[in-house]
């Protein structure tokens, strides 16, 4: 395996190849989120209520998760970069165990979503259409688990190239699976919510089918399926313990932005929808950071897989200034047209449309600021996974999301009378804390590479 360069440039070359399919991959997934919730818009307002709840439901407990699969990356990374395929092969199957194991435990409590949902005050027409969903989707769990999992493990070993393509393809798959399921085109059988589930089950299980023969194929020297079933204590236990932490920061940060969704629903309806248009762009946008963060993993790894401090240093300084000059990009946009943006996502027939331009315009300014911190505490998370250090950045990730971040929100929102914009500006504190508490982290203590064993 090619041996990772020494200078800045040739650092920021490593970063592009390995960053740039899994940017492109998590766009491509954030279409597929956007394609569905448009064609159940346009099929049934009630149904597109429907999912999204259902949907929430389900990525609160999938993050959880998938914070195993994460976990193999690091860990994949610094047994490639020793050339141990063992290491390697050990890594990934128990993080498949954990998956599967965690997929199969959190299953059981879905067969009961109408009344749970029903329970924490959901409208039972809503909660009855989010139970269809979930009955058919619940089988996706594990799938989607593994997804991750077999993602992290060629992300590690920067075969990256076939993540992009194998999102590209499913999503071209859901659109057209949604067409005709969903409304029933093609002479398939008009489904609705259920046509839509069908579609998000069988795309999971068309890219585990993608990742795994490509695996078999193309990297058989790992044997990643030979005796499957032997267990393995020593990496399972290592596995959890890296991956636990990973899974609950995602969940408070997640949790964060549901909160906030909340809160700006006490404000109003319009500042709600405002919202949800200034999210989804700031969201968009993130899917950049989030590449660079995953790329950023992976060269942290393998530096640690060669106990080599300076190139550790020299891979995070390269990794933040490429996200840093995205990030100030964009955030020059957000400030120049602020109400083009968010003028994409309304009907020009709306009545409240220049209200909901106001507001969203407000809030998207405010996302400028936003997005530099938010990429920061991303990026940083990143590098320290890579030196597979994460439960003492999961402590300090949700003391700011949730000691910090969102009482400043509310303050700032009803106490100070700022309202939505108030409340995005407490998003920014509870993110520009954790952005500078986690470079601290990793510069102050996880970049110095330990000589034996790595922090956990």
């Amino acid at each position: 395996m090619d041996q990772p360069p020494q200078t800045y440039q040739g650092h920021a070359r490593a970063i592009w190849k390995l960053g740039m399919p899994l940017i492109l991959s998590n766009l491509a997934m954030f279409a597929i989120h956007i394609t569905d919730a448009v064609m159940l818009g346009w099929y049934d307002v009630t149904a597109l209520a429907a999912s999204t709840l259902a949907g929430t439901m389900f990525f609160v407990i999938f993050i959880v998760g998938a914070g195993f699969g994460q976990a193999v990356t690091p860990l994949v990374a610094a047994a490639a970069e020793e050339n141990d395929d063992t290491q390697v092969r050990r890594v990934t199957r128990m993080g498949l165990w954990l998956s599967i194991f965690y997929g199969l435990a959190v299953t059981v409590p879905f067969f009961w979503a109408e009344d749970i949902l029903i329970a924490i005050g959901q409208e039972p027409e809503v909660a009855a259409l989010a139970h269809i969903y979930l009955q058919i989707v619940i089988w996706q769990m594990i799938p989607a688990l593994m997804v991750m999992t077999m993602k992290s493990f060629l992300a590690a070993l920067e075969h990256t190239a076939i993540i992009l393509w194998a999102t590209i393809g499913t999503a071209v798959m859901n659109a057209v699976v949604n067409y005709a399921l969903i409304f029933g085109n093609w002479g398939a059988p008009e489904l609705g919510i259920q046509g839509a589930a069908i579609a998000s089950l069988s795309v999971t299980i068309m890219t585990v089918l993608i990742l795994v023969l490509y695996t078999l194929r193309v990297l058989p020297q790992f044997e990643l399926f030979r005796n499957f079933w032997r267990s393995d204590g020593e990496i399972m236990a290592r596995v959890f313990r890296l991956g636990w932490p990973i899974g609950l920061t995602s969940l408070a940060e997640g949790g964060l932005f549901s909160a906030s969704a909340v809160m700006m629903g006490w404000i109003g309806a319009i500042e709600l929808a405002a919202h949800g248009i200034a999210i989804q762009l700031a969201s968009m946008t993130f899917m950049v950071h989030i590449g660079f963060s995953q790329a950023a993993t992976v060269r942290a790894g393998r530096a640690l897989g060669r106990r080599d401090e300076q190139l550790l240093r020299q891979g995070g300084i390269t990794a933040i200034g490429m996200s840093a000059v995205f990030a100030i990009l964009t955030s020059a946009v957000f400030l120049a047209i602020p109400e083009t943006l968010v003028g994409l996502f309304i009907d020009p027939n709306e009545p409240a449309r220049d209200t909901v331009l106001g507001v969203g315009a407000s809030l998207l300014m405010v996302a400028a600021l936003f997005q530099i911190v938010d990429a920061a505490q991303v990026l940083a998370l990143g590098l320290l996974r890579g030196v597979q250090d994460t439960t003492v950045p999961m402590v300090m990730a949700t003391i700011s999301y949730w000691i910090i971040g969102l009482p400043a929100s509310y303050m700032l929102a009803f106490t100070f009378g700022l309202g939505g914009t108030g409340l995005w500006f407490g998003l920014v504190i509870g993110l520009a804390f954790a952005a500078f508490l986690l470079m601290w982290r990793f510069w102050g203590r996880s970049v110095r590479i330990a000589p034996s064993r790595p922090v956990y």
